[in-house]
């Protein structure tokens, strides 16, 4: 019997409850202008402001000068021989505030032309667009190979133009031509810096099998006097300030 009550009781409660939610909770044609077209604008463009914030990292990769930054570090790292020194956080972060050092006219261009007439009420969005794009569309052309962005209109099956209308091209087609020249300088730059820590591996390396120290690595002789050989060259500013300045 009390058993029972007590089951009634929960039922009973239960329903109340959900009939008071129902009550309280308002329906969405009241959340939801009917025929007006405001309401579904503002959620398009928070979803739309959500999925810029969230590939916001993949926008810097793409349209600055991060690229060749931390390539020119990965080949740095691998030719000294260090596997976790410096950390990879560190290098990102280095690369980063070089980013922002290089990218900062067309940052604040950007601001200026663009976002803050923009955030003021004072042009429309499709012209902000255009004003925002057009410091990285010149930041972008000037650092890449015009035979990279041939390829992509052929890729894309687009008519060929004349060489004062780069500057028209598409960003579409501008920014994998722009990562495509980017990835090629990084490893052209990566190459240079890895030469001479090779010269030094391998003058190591025959000495050591001349000696007959078969048994020990090379690489663990010749760590040393690559770090040496990187602090008397004093190799972090020259590398940071031929970085900076191969940037147009």
């Amino acid at each position: 019997m009390k058993t029972a009550f007590i089951l009634t009781f929960m039922a009973a409660s239960l329903v109340l409850a959900t009939e008071v939610s129902a009550q309280d909770i308002p329906s969405l044609e009241s959340l939801v202008p009917s025929g007006d077209g405001t309401f579904t604008g503002r959620v398009v463009q928070l979803l739309a402001l959500v999925t810029v914030l969230s590939v916001a990292p993949g926008l810097l990769i793409m349209v600055t000068s991060f690229t060749r930054f931390i390539i020119a570090f990965s080949f740095l790292r691998a030719g000294i021989g260090l596997q976790t020194t410096p950390a990879n956080i560190i290098l990102i972060s280095l690369a980063l505030f070089m980013t922002f050092f290089v990218m900062s006219p067309t940052f604040d261009k950007a601001w200026q032309d663009g976002l803050k007439p923009l955030v003021n009420n004072e042009i429309e969005p499709d012209e902000a667009y255009i004003r925002i794009t057009g410091p990285f569309r010149t930041f972008m052309i000037a650092n890449t190979r015009p035979k990279d962005i041939e390829l992509f209109r052929e890729l894309a099956k687009r008519e060929p133009q004349a060489e004062e209308d780069i500057a028209d091209v598409e960003l579409r087609l501008l920014i994998p031509a722009f990562m495509l020249s980017e990835l090629r300088r990084g490893f052209e730059i990566g190459f240079l810096i890895i030469l001479p820590f090779l010269v030094i591996d391998m003058i190591v390396a025959t000495i050591t099998m001349s000696m007959g120290m078969m048994m020990l690595p090379p690489t663990v002789i010749s760590l040393p006097f690559k770090v040496l050989f990187f602090i008397l060259i004093d190799g972090w500013n020259l590398l940071v300030g031929s970085l900076i300045r191969s940037f147009a």
